[in-house]
């Protein structure tokens, strides 16, 4: 059989696979999703509890972890993960996209897992133009062009930026709560006492307690944000232990307290980074076709999606998931996030 053959054959079966999936859990039909297709098994939230490959690469200033899946000459699918979790709210969407002929890369982002910087004299900055130019630099280091991108919280942040800045490197974006790009500027302005509430961590971080408190404390911490931010998902030990594990990375505490203390401008960026961080400021548009998702149970701060439609400028569309759906997407709906990805590659 050809590779052509065989890459469209696994697409067929993927799309089969995701369409039954939207029958039983109640996702809209797209057209790219249509046709007639038999039933075969739905792939459910923990089904999954390892990956294909773990591999390393130097990239940039880091030597990047990834998991790898599917074939090596397939189209490629970048998923970012967030905070304060891991690679491994995709194990269950990997396998899908993977039978559907995509080559999944899942990077531990800096400061998580088996990513490490190559020096210890480089600044430990969680600032979000260099987490994304760590993405930039992951996919020159394997030789990639293009890719279909996806993300949530941190990883959808770096997605966004992604598409927005280097465009030319996203084929296509799949985004959980939408436009995610910030700037110090914006985020000086105070919000209403509701919604300053909902980043009390944002300001714990912002004192020598709270980085002291998050170092002594990072898993019962973790374990009580994926509470707050996804309240009606029941994650055993299990599930919460091996994404945990990534949280005990010695740039961890590092990394996390920087990004949180540039956001309010209470700690510097690199200045190898400012002409980047001038264009975000300006907060450019997305051109690129693009689905946002967002749980109906999300308790972690999200925007409106109402609010960040009109920054999206191409093909796009927006999916609210129901179900009790939290905040880390991807690993309690992975259906509905890897239709999504399938879904968005064909606009």
């Amino acid at each position: 059989m050809s590779s052509d053959i065989n890459l469209q054959r696994r697409r067929f079966f993927g799309m089969a696979a995701l369409t039954v999936a939207a029958v039983e859990f109640g996702f809209g039909t797209t057209a790219s999703a249509k046709s007639s297709t038999p039933t075969v098994a739905v792939v459910k939230a923990g089904s999954h509890t390892s990956f294909e490959a773990l591999k390393q690469v130097k990239a940039g200033v880091l030597k990047i972890g990834y998991a790898e899946a599917g074939p090596a000459d397939g189209p490629v699918v970048l998923l970012l993960h967030g905070w304060p979790y891991d690679i491994y709210s995709f194990v269950d969407v990997a396998p899908v996209l993977a039978d559907a002929g995509y080559r999944v890369l899942i990077p531990y982002l800096r400061g998580y897992g088996t990513t490490e910087f190559l020096s210890a004299n480089t600044p430990r900055n969680g600032q979000q133009t260099a987490i994304a130019s760590d993405i930039v630099a992951f996919m020159d280091a394997l030789k990639i062009e293009r890719a279909v991108i996806g993300g949530y919280d941190w990883g959808g942040r770096t997605a966004d930026i992604l598409a927005a800045l280097w465009p030319e490197r996203c084929k296509a974006l799949v985004s959980v709560s939408g436009y995610l790009i910030g700037s110090q500027e914006a985020n000086r302005k105070p919000l209403a006492p509701q919604a300053e509430l909902s980043w009390w961590y944002q300001f714990y971080f912002a004192t020598e307690r709270g980085q002291a408190g998050y170092e002594a404390n990072r898993r019962d911490f973790a374990k009580l944000i994926w509470k707050l931010a996804s309240p009606q998902w029941n994650f055993d030990d299990a599930t919460f232990d091996r994404s945990a594990e990534a949280l005990e990375n010695p740039d961890h505490v590092a990394i996390t307290i920087h990004n949180y203390r540039w956001r309010l401008d209470l700690a510097k960026g690199e200045t190898k980074y400012d002409a980047l961080e001038k264009k975000l400021a300006a907060f450019p548009v997305i051109a690129v076709p693009t689905i946002t998702l967002e749980g109906d149970a999300n308790g972690a701060p999200h925007p409106e999606p109402s609010t960040y439609a009109k920054m999206f400028t191409g093909k796009y569309e927006h999916r609210t998931i129901a179900g009790g759906i939290g905040h880390n997407l991807p690993q309690e709906a992975p259906e509905a996030f890897a239709r999504a990805i399938l879904d968005v590659e064909r606009f």
